[in-house]
């Protein structure tokens, strides 16, 4: 079995939450906590392009374990970028400040789909960099690995790049839905491979990120989206880790994304969680919810912070309790905002550790 061949950890909360016993402490890390609000990242960072760094794997372990090192969180997330598997497949695209990913070309044609580039190979660049993690997290710390979904840099490449609106996205979903399906077809072979590399470099849990799939009515996710979350999510099953499945603002499609097959599922700040869990469990039966603190209550102070965290520990007890969900992780209900006082994250995770 494939598992068989992973590192061995012993007593980590995240995979006592995930298994549906009780963790030592309240298991939590953030996204995007591996980046711009820890001054030893802009300085390691300095002149060097984001994209150009996740291939770099002694800076990208580096980035990886800074806020291990420094929050004591229950996870490492992998440094990467969810554009990251496009760039492997030799797609260009360059993350520009102020904006995000945009691409070379937008894709506007059927015959731009039928050429684009897709992943075959593994990605040593970025197995290299796993192992320099994996040497030095403790054996109760878990690394996260991660991709962005089908829908997502679909709508990147659609659009050209970030869209408020992603209008020619759905445009193309609706009137020429033959050709937007092949277009997902020939992101699911490259998301799996690129995920495939992290899994097979020994990562022990996989998150995936549909950002924008919250954009989506219920209806339009069903048909659309979901068969090709289904099937990453079944053709990486083997490997028998952990699986997560996060968006923004998908409150209204929690359920549906649910049904694509993941073991955790990321709630954002919007619902709040023991509603969140409802939802899926009604769907899906119960999982393990993972959220949903407000990023800005990390600017908000001590006693304000202190508060939120034990109203959603409350929420996600009440949820257990109630038979809606299996186990909590705590994270935020988005990443960590980019002038986020370092300070404050470290004393998030502290007050979370306490219960």
């Amino acid at each position: 079995m494939i598992s068989a061949l992973r590192r061995q950890l012993n007593d980590s909360p995240f995979l006592d939450a995930v298994a549906g016993r009780k963790p030592t402490r309240t298991p939590v890390w953030f996204m995007r906590q591996a980046g711009r609000s820890l001054p030893e990242y802009r300085e390691i960072r300095a002149g060097i392009p984001m994209l150009d760094a996740c291939f770099m794997p002694e800076l990208l372990a580096e980035i990886t374990l800074q806020p291990v090192r420094r929050h004591d969180v229950d996870a490492a997330i992998l440094f990467s970028d969810i554009v990251v598997p496009l760039r492997a497949a030799g797609i260009g695209v360059e993350l520009v400040p102020g904006r995000g990913p945009v691409m070379d070309k937008a894709l506007t044609t059927r015959s731009d789909v039928q050429n684009l580039p897709i992943l075959e190979d593994s990605v040593p660049e970025i197995a290299a960099g796993i192992a320099g993690v994996l040497a030095e997290l403790r054996a109760d710390q878990v690394l996260i690995g991660f991709s962005g979904a089908p829908f997502t840099l679909a709508s990147y490449l659609v659009e050209g790049g970030p869209s408020k609106s992603h209008q020619h996205t759905k445009a193309l979903m609706h009137s020429d839905p033959d050709t937007w399906h092949l277009l997902m077809r020939r992101l699911v072979p490259t998301i799996v491979a690129f995920l495939r590399t992290q899994l097979d470099a020994g990562i022990d849990a996989w998150q995936l990120f549909d950002s924008w799939a919250g954009f989506l009515s219920a209806r339009d996710y069903r048909e659309f989206v979901l068969p090709y979350s289904q099937e990453i999510m079944a053709e990486l099953a083997d490997y028998q880790v952990p699986r997560l499945h996060f968006g923004v603002t998908t409150g209204e499609i929690l359920g549906e994304m649910s049904r694509a097959g993941s073991e955790v599922m990321g709630v954002d700040w919007r619902v709040p969680l023991d509603e969140a869990a409802r939802r899926i469990a009604e769907v899906s039966g119960p999982k393990v919810v993972q959220g949903n603190l407000d990023p800005a209550i990390l600017f908000s102070g001590s006693a304000v912070m202190r508060a939120e965290i034990a109203r959603i520990k409350a929420e996600a007890q009440r949820a257990i309790a109630a038979g809606h969900a299996t186990g909590h992780i705590f994270n935020l209900g988005h990443g960590v905002l980019p002038d986020t006082p370092a300070e404050a994250i470290t004393e998030a995770v502290a007050i979370i550790h306490e219960s």
